[in-house]
């Protein structure tokens, strides 16, 4: 059975099958894959999956505005999750399951241990998209939600949802999971449009079979019998299978009619209409699947599409590997889109520099504008050019009052204030 062992776990506590608002008992099976059949299908998942694996998970703690990186075993889990995946391979599969399904459960794997203090730790070992055949929500008499999984052997264990990561896409009329009120796929508009897509490739198929069967009519200019019609038949598939340079010897009986060849195949602009409205259906326009696409289309890409799910991935993987105190103290989980910078370089650049020179970012806050990780050593660092400086002492450095180097001094000084005050608020939970 390999690792399903580790999800083993005893469920001894009396226990009663979640309510619903709808009256529904919450027992989900989870299939989905009529649609795949489909290449324009299978194509758009594919563009949203590979974009999505170009993201970076990382644990930071944010402060204010600034995210320093956090190395423990989250952080570890995330880059190496698990014996079989590297952190590309992982983001795959989970994105490839929340469009089979419309829901991804993934186990975080961890062990127990004791801090001086005696409280209880979590060592984080591993994290396991899971595939279940079946999944039925419990409650127990302290009303704690748990979830039990079946799967394809038989295999069923039940892990407290708190502790699972759950993510759901078109979360929308079922309590618990994404797509419609049985938490399934909700595909009944899109296969309308896959069997019309369907229809008219076939239609094209067959006209052009069609096109190939019939060369010609062979007209007798004699009345014949059914004998010698039949032999008159032969004779032509004889002469046409001894003609090796494609001249049909004929006598005098008989007259060779060609067929003009004209073949009405389904026209482009409709063939293009079908393949741009599965399209939409999943957010993915025509330029980014050929992939000639423009740095405008692809921001538009962004935004629509993929945004919306690393925001729903991000908040999945902190509310469960983080307890309300420690997300209480900054701690999350975000996917920084290294290679899915939509902005040029250059605009970019431009960017940092307007709001770095006057002191607007963090040095970190200009990596990540730039989809790279936070560096532990600029934790805190905001730095402005000398060619701007504090309204409230403007006054004074411009007639020469005070010089560059002690407004610098003084607002350095300020900013050192701020810091101690806000590290003096109490150690964190990460």
């Amino acid at each position: 059975m390999g690792w399903l062992d580790k999800l083993k776990q005893k469920f001894t506590k009396q226990s009663t099958y979640a309510d619903m608002l709808n009256g529904f008992t919450p027992i989900f099976s989870q299939f989905g894959n009529d649609i795949y059949a489909s290449d324009v299908v299978v194509q758009a998942i594919g563009c949203i999956v590979r974009e999505m694996k170009k993201l970076n998970p990382t644990h930071v703690r944010e402060r204010g505005s600034d995210a320093s990186l956090v190395n423990n075993s989250i952080q570890k889990v995330l880059d190496a999750p698990n014996e079989l995946m590297t952190a590309a391979d992982f983001l795959e599969k989970i994105t490839w399951q929340l469009f089979f399904n419309y829901n991804c459960f993934i186990l975080p794997v961890y062990n127990l241990r004791r801090d001086r203090n005696g409280a209880e730790q979590r060592q984080y070992t591993g994290l396991y998209p899971l595939a279940p055949s079946q999944v039925d929500f419990i409650q127990d008499a302290a009303d704690v939600l748990y979830v039990k999984l079946t799967f394809a052997n038989n295999f069923e264990t039940t892990v407290r949802y708190r502790d699972l990561i759950h993510i759901r896409h078109n979360f929308s009329v079922n309590e618990f999971m994404g797509g419609d009120e049985n938490g399934q796929p909700d595909n009944v508009a899109l296969l309308k449009t896959l069997d019309l897509n369907n229809a008219l490739l076939q239609g094209v198929s067959h006209a052009m079979k069609a096109s190939f069967a019939v060369n010609a009519v062979v007209k007798y200019n004699t009345l014949m019998d059914n004998g010698k019609m039949e032999a008159a038949l032969r004779e032509l598939e004889q002469k046409l299978k001894n003609s090796e340079s494609g001249i049909l010897p004929m006598d005098l009986k008989g007259e060779y009619i060609p067929m003009e060849r004209k073949v009405q195949l389904v026209d482009e602009a409709t063939l293009k209409f079908i393949d741009e409205k599965i399209l939409r259906h999943f957010g993915v326009p025509l330029p980014i699947l050929s992939g000639d696409y423009t740095k405008t289309q692809y921001e538009a890409f962004y935004q629509k599409t993929l945004e919306p799910l690393i925001i729903s991935i991000s908040q999945a993987f902190t509310r469960a590997l983080f307890s309300e105190r420690e997300r209480a103290f900054g701690n999350k989980i975000v996917l920084y889109p290294k290679d899915l910078i939509f902005m040029s370089t250059e605009q970019t650049l431009e960017m940092i520099r307007l709001l770095g020179d006057s002191g607007g970012l963090y040095e970190n806050e200009k990596r990540t504008a730039l989809g790279l990780r936070p560096l532990p050593e600029l934790e805190g660092v905001r730095k402005q050019s000398l060619n701007y400086v504090d309204v409230d002492i403007a006054a004074q450095y411009q007639v020469g009052k005070m010089s560059g180097k002690e407004a610098q001094g003084k607002e350095e000084s300020e900013e050192e204030s701020e810091e101690e005050a806000e590290e003096g608020g109490g150690e964190d939970g990460g």
